[in-house]
């Protein structure tokens, strides 16, 4: 008889047995173009993303597959599209991927806007320098505290302060780059009765009517 562990091994395949159970992951499936100056770089647990802005890493987990139908393509497989794990991953795995090659090659960018009377913002120089991580800039803004409030960047973001109340950033990590978004947005939320607050992108708030006595 042949040991479950052996039997296992010998019967291992990628994506052919959810294939065959009709499930898949409709992102996950999709192949990933690999533009001309971008390289990849496959190891065990990983895949290298090399690009004209630097390098990044995906994690892959035991049980996906990368195949290269065309030099210039990258097809992810898993073991059994059926297990959810696998599938949500599958997807999610994907979009890391192809999200980084985004990052090599052109970067992510978000404005954000400061709505408010006296709502302002500026760049400086970090007197604390490069401390706990940063890039040696600061935020320095005014959101309608009794003092102003200062938000070191992160050493992998840039910032810049086209006006007062706009800041743009940017990153090569998208996950990066929306995390310290709404870290910003988290110190003045916008509120619903005059539409005040930072504001991400293209966001909107719907007004509620204030109730009169």
């Amino acid at each position: 008889m042949t040991p479950r562990t052996s039997l296992s091994t010998a019967i291992r395949h990628f994506s052919s047995s959810s294939r065959a159970c009709g499930i898949i992951s409709n992102i996950g499936k999709q192949p990933i173009p690999i533009p001309p100056n971008v390289t990849v770089t496959q190891s065990p647990n990983s895949l290298a993303v090399t690009g004209p802005l630097g390098t990044a890493s995906v994690r892959l987990e035991p049980y996906m597959q990368l195949t290269f139908p065309q030099p210039n393509i990258i097809s992810l497989t898993v073991e059994d599209g059926a297990v959810k794990n696998q599938r949500q991953m599958w997807g999610t795995t994907r979009t890391l991927i192809s999200n980084a090659i985004t990052g090599m090659t052109e970067g992510y960018s978000v404005p954000l806007y400061l709505v408010g009377v006296g709502y302002r913002a500026a760049l400086e120089e970090d007197p604390r320098g490069v401390i706990d991580g940063g890039n040696g800039k600061r935020l320095n803004m005014k959101l309608g505290h009794s003092h102003n409030i200062y938000v070191p960047i992160p050493a992998q973001l840039t910032a810049e302060v086209p006006s007062a109340t706009k800041i743009v950033l940017s990153c090569t990590d998208n996950v990066a780059l929306g995390h310290f978004a709404a870290k910003i947005r988290r110190l003045r939320p916008p509120e619903p009765y005059k539409g005040k607050g930072v504001f991400i992108g293209n966001e909107t708030i719907r007004l509620k009517a204030i109730k009169k006595k």
